[in-house]
């Protein structure tokens, strides 16, 4: 038996969408408000999706303050409150769409979360768009 458990997190982060091997008149045209060259922000909801079964000891699928704390130091604490383009590493040279942001993201936490555990992040660039990885 499998169960499902969440954990919904919070980071502000600013980007520009820009592809380095086009021109600024392409880049406007696809990416539009996005390429704005001095950059724009979003307030992302990050939620965290773990599925595996119950311990039969604790009654937990994954002790969810460890999976809090593990999102906070290795995701949050990484991204919030940085242009993602200029201050992260993983983002110097991968256009930090919401597409890419959630690879990332899944990427770093797969590091960190044992693979019995299948792991889907959801990533809400605004109330509207977002995106899902599940490693597939």
């Amino acid at each position: 038996m499998k169960l499902a458990i969440y954990r919904k997190e919070h980071f502000n982060a600013a980007h520009r969408l820009h592809n380095a091997a086009w021109s600024e008149e392409k880049n406007r045209e696809i990416f539009g408000k996005c390429n704005n060259p001095n950059y724009h922000g979003h307030n992302y909801d990050l939620v965290v999706k773990l599925e595996g079964p119950i311990d039969p000891e604790t009654g937990y699928v994954y002790d969810m303050k460890r999976l809090k704390d593990v999102i906070r130091e290795y995701v949050t604490d990484k991204f919030d409150h940085k242009n993602l383009n200029l201050d992260t590493d993983e983002f110097k040279e991968l256009n930090p769409t919401a597409e890419n942001i959630a690879v990332v993201i899944w990427n770093i936490l797969r590091e960190k979360i044992e693979k019995k555990y299948d792991l889907t992040v959801r990533l809400y660039e605004t109330e509207r768009n977002f995106v899902e990885f599940s490693g597939n």
